[in-house]
């Protein structure tokens, strides 16, 4: 079975967002962040050299690769899929190309995505990663500015440490840094199912093009999903949450259409979609945030989209020491339960 035929019937998978950033909580200096605890250092403003001192704090003990694993694969999840790098610009693997990560810049010291990547194999789960593009706040030359608003509460790229945006060019941190980690993620972690960009704006057709064919070199079987942009991709990721009421129809990619701003296309010339969502309110760790779903919801909303041939892929937010909340495996392991009542 190929990647397309087993990702149309997979149905159900498990994503997890964990970086610097599930240290802060979502709090910052006495103030909270209304939006996701993952664009904490966007909306709060917090310089690069402040925000990086958290790798030296960044010690997650309670981590342990094998628990994340075998509970997403109790809950009757098929695929796992977690932050390599967000757009902090923090990587959780060992890369050559940029010192800003685990193994290199924290007391952890060990490489979390290859961790995950053998339980994955242990557990026979198919791994996955998410890899921010376009948006990074480490790089003064990360894109994202053309937009301004939503998450941030401000503009997308570092504009508190790097305002000029005549200085910045994009293709400079997209050939130092994002071809490279790319590159590092196809080669370094075994088979990989997908991998999930995010958000483009100022990537050019072109560098799409380019890491759509990166991967279909080192990894010809690994799906991409439609947020790479520029119309590369084998699978639409729906809108973060998005709960459609019918089956996408199909449509020609003029009438499909940029969605959102995130490069989400809403036909998939395959027939493969994907809805990504939270259990609460937030992707990133933000310990305030108790707008949980309820099992009951969970097991509704998995069960209309799996039937409308739409993934659903779930999120959840470890915290600062490597922990997924109780009340994430609380929901996921009752709404398990109430589907196999049926």
């Amino acid at each position: 079975m190929n990647n397309r035929e087993w990702f149309r019937s997979a149905g159900y998978g498990m994503m997890v967002h964990f970086g610097l950033y599930s240290l802060l909580g979502g709090e910052y200096r006495g103030q909270r962040t209304p939006t996701y605890g993952e664009w904490a250092q966007s909306w709060f403003g917090i310089g690069t050299k402040e925000y990086s001192a958290l790798a030296k704090c960044f010690d997650p003990v309670y981590f342990n690769a094998d628990e994340w694993i075998s509970a997403a694969k109790s809950f009757g999840m098929k695929y796992f899929v977690i932050t390599a790098k967000h757009h902090e610009g923090f990587a959780l693997f060992h890369s050559k190309a940029d010192p800003f990560n685990v193994v290199d810049a924290t007391p952890f010291g060990r490489d979390i995505i290859a961790e995950l990547a053998e339980a994955c194999y242990k557990y026979r789960l198919k791994f996955g990663l998410y890899y921010s593009q376009e948006l990074d706040w480490h790089d003064p030359d990360g894109g994202g500015y053309d937009k301004k608003g939503g998450c941030s509460g401000r503009d997308w790229y570092n504009s508190w440490d790097w305002p000029d945006i005549s200085a910045k060019d994009f293709s400079h941190c997209f050939e130092n840094k994002i071809k490279p980690q790319v590159k590092e993620i196809l080669t370094g972690y075994g088979d990989l199912c997908l991998i999930w960009f995010d958000t483009p704006g100022v990537i050019t057709r072109s560098q799409s093009l380019e890491l759509f064919n990166m991967v279909k070199e080192y990894q010809p079987d690994c799906l991409i999903n439609s947020r790479l942009g520029n119309g590369a991709y084998d699978y639409v990721s729906l809108g973060d949450n998005e709960i459609p009421a019918e089956p996408p129809k199909e449509m020609t990619a003029d009438e499909s259409g940029d969605m959102n701003g995130l490069g989400g296309y809403k036909w998939s010339p395959y027939g493969l979609y994907e809805t990504a969502a939270t259990l609460n309110d937030t992707w990133g760790f933000k310990y305030f945030d108790q707008n949980w779903k309820t099992p009951e919801t969970i097991a509704k909303n998995k069960r209309h989209l799996n039937e409308m041939g739409v993934n659903y892929l779930l999120n959840v937010g470890p915290d600062g020491l490597g922990r997924i909340p109780s009340f994430s495996l609380d929901i996921l392991r009752q709404a398990r339960e109430i589907e196999e009542r049926g």
